[in-house]
Order: structure tokens, then C-alpha cells, then sequence
């Protein structure tokens, strides 16, 4: 009689294995992005060559093919870029999540387009509560 030689079963043996690089989904050329607030959406499912976000971490920039991430972003600019044209906005806090497909979704408490900021009213009103908490 011969006892059993098969191994016994590790954690190993339920790993399926990588798919191979020929088998991989091609990156799309562009980038799908929606940029949205409680209360307006900037824009949606737009196409875009790439965008910096201000994670809490750094600058984060997103391109097709990404990673799977989510981020926290911090009060600053996030960039989007298409082709030779930059648009950048101004949020105040939010998260991005990046998926796998090459979509990133960018949800902000307030976005506005920093064109429609006057950076004379920002400088007076950072010296006025400054002013207030300082008394």
C-alpha cells in the first residue's frame, strides 16, 4: 500500500494566477472625469488629457490607466488639462476616486472656476478675519 502523497492544501493553491500583459484591456487615449458638488456639477463623462488634484498627501496628477486609488483632497487648485489648454478650479475639501477604467470622479464641497474669483476681494477678506481673529 501506498499512503497519500498528494501536499497538503496552503493558502497558495487558491491564488489564481495574473492574467498576461496580451490579455490586458488597452488604456484608453483620454481620461473620463467628473467634477461635482452637492449643489452643481461642473461637468461630466468630459474626455480629458490629464488632472492635478490636491491630495492630502501632494499633488496628485491622474492620467488614462491609472491606478485604482481614492484621495482626500485638501482646500487648493485642481487642473484640467486638455490637450495644450489648462482650466483650473477651486475647491475647498473632497475625494477623488480613480477606477480602474480610466474614470475618475472628483467630488468637492465647492468647485468654482478660478476666473470667476476676484483676488481683490480674497486679499481683503483674509486681512479682515485675520484682523477679527487677532482681536
Amino acid at each position: 500500500l501506498v499512503p497519500n502523497l498528494d501536499p497538503p492544501n496552503t493558502p497558495l493553491t487558491f491564488f489564481q494566477p495574473r492574467p498576461s500583459a496580451a490579455s490586458a484591456e488597452p488604456i484608453p487615449p483620454k481620461l473620463t472625469i467628473k467634477l461635482v458638488s452637492p449643489y452643481s456639477s461642473q461637468f461630466s463623462n468630459k474626455q480629458v488629457d490629464m488632472v492635478t488634484v490636491p491630495s492630502t498627501t501632494g499633488q496628485t496628477g491622474i492620467l488614462p490607466g491609472h491606478l485604482a486609488s481614492i484621495s482626500e483632497l485638501k482646500p487648493s487648485l485642481v487642473s484640467i488639462h486638455e490637450g495644450n489648454e489648462v482650466t483650473n478650479y477651486f475647491i475647498s475639501t473632497g475625494f477623488a476616486f480613480v477606477h480602474s477604467n480610466s474614470i475618475a470622479d472628483v467630488i468637492a464641497v465647492e468647485t468654482v472656476p478660478t476666473e470667476h474669483v476676484d483676488p481683490v476681494s480674497v486679499r481683503n477678506g483674509i486681512l479682515e478675519y485675520t484682523r477679527k481673529m487677532n482681536t
